[in-house]
């Protein structure tokens, strides 16, 4: 089972995390607190998942993999602590804890989501020996994070809020806000390995309609879910006016449309043999997930 194996995954996952996520003496206490409260509360870990099982089918291993991964969840944790903020979604709760703005302070709440955010590449710089495959790491991590990237899904998903909801402009939002960093993962992950360009290009391809598949569902959850089974709140998309795809072309819709989208991340996988298993199943698993 996906659920199974992402579960140990994630477990074996978190001390290593915690163990690169270790201050220096410099580092001011409360930051860090902040920083590794955010960082270590759990999740699914997709995206470090991702890093590592493609940096394993195309030749690398976990420890070549480990600083992406390690990056990718920090850039992650970045967004959900700033999404979170009052200015953006107004958020209480996260994966079934206070968010950080109110576990702490919303100043400090801030200065830990940059904290992460520089702190990925830092990472990457540090713990990746080989310096041109560390700027190719690096290059990938900022394009998918930046303007083009989330953080221009950020903005064109809050501006959407005015909008009247349609499938393409929720899919504008989709491709860039989550899906590009899931893109940015399996590509993070194949550069780790060595791999080549053609390679880099296919596996991105699987993460973009995998990322786009996991956003659909996403959007469905927040209409069928309850917050227990979210760790957060529920029914917000609808009351903020988000493009999101039940908001333009419904419920039954939005699940074919999901559906399309694993069957493209599905044939992405058509050069990869049994080892790509994994990520065959986790395809299939984000349109049947309950949170």
């Amino acid at each position: 089972m996906i659920t199974d194996t992402l579960a140990r995954w994630a477990d074996e996952f978190e001390p290593k995390l915690a163990n690169l996520l270790t201050p220096t003496d410099e580092t001011p206490a409360e930051l860090v607190d902040a920083m590794r409260y955010a960082a270590l509360g759990g999740g699914k870990r997709l995206r470090p998942f991702l890093v590592t099982r493609c940096c394993e089918i195309l030749g690398g291993s976990d420890t070549d993999a480990l600083p992406a991964a390690a990056a990718i969840e920090c850039v992650h944790v970045f967004s959900l602590v700033h999404d979170d903020l009052p200015a953006m979604d107004d958020d209480d709760l996260r994966r079934g804890r206070p968010t950080c703005h109110k576990k702490f302070n919303e100043w400090l709440a801030i200065l830990a989501g940059d904290g992460l955010l520089t702190y990925a590449f830092e990472l990457i710089t540090t713990h990746v020996p080989d310096p041109a495959r560390a700027a190719s790491i690096v290059r990938e991590l900022a394009v998918r994070t930046g303007w083009s990237g989330m953080i221009g899904g950020q903005v064109a998903d809050i501006r959407g809020e005015n909008e009247q909801p349609t499938r393409e402009r929720a899919e504008y939002v989709h491709v860039r806000k989550t899906a590009a960093l899931f893109v940015g993962a399996c590509r993070m992950g194949a550069i780790a390995a060595g791999a080549s360009a053609d390679k880099v290009e296919q596996i991105g391809r699987f993460g973009l309609h995998l990322g786009c598949a996991f956003q659909i569902a996403d959007d469905l959850l927040d209409v069928t879910a309850t917050a227990d089974e979210m760790g957060k709140e529920t029914g917000k998309d609808a009351s903020a006016g988000k493009q999101s795809f039940p908001a333009a072309i419904g419920v039954d819709a939005s699940r074919q449309a999901a559906q399309e989208q694993v069957d493209l991340a599905l044939a992405c996988l058509d050069d990869f043999g049994p080892e790509a298993d994994d990520l065959r199943q986790l395809a299939m698993f984000v349109v049947r997930r309950r949170h």
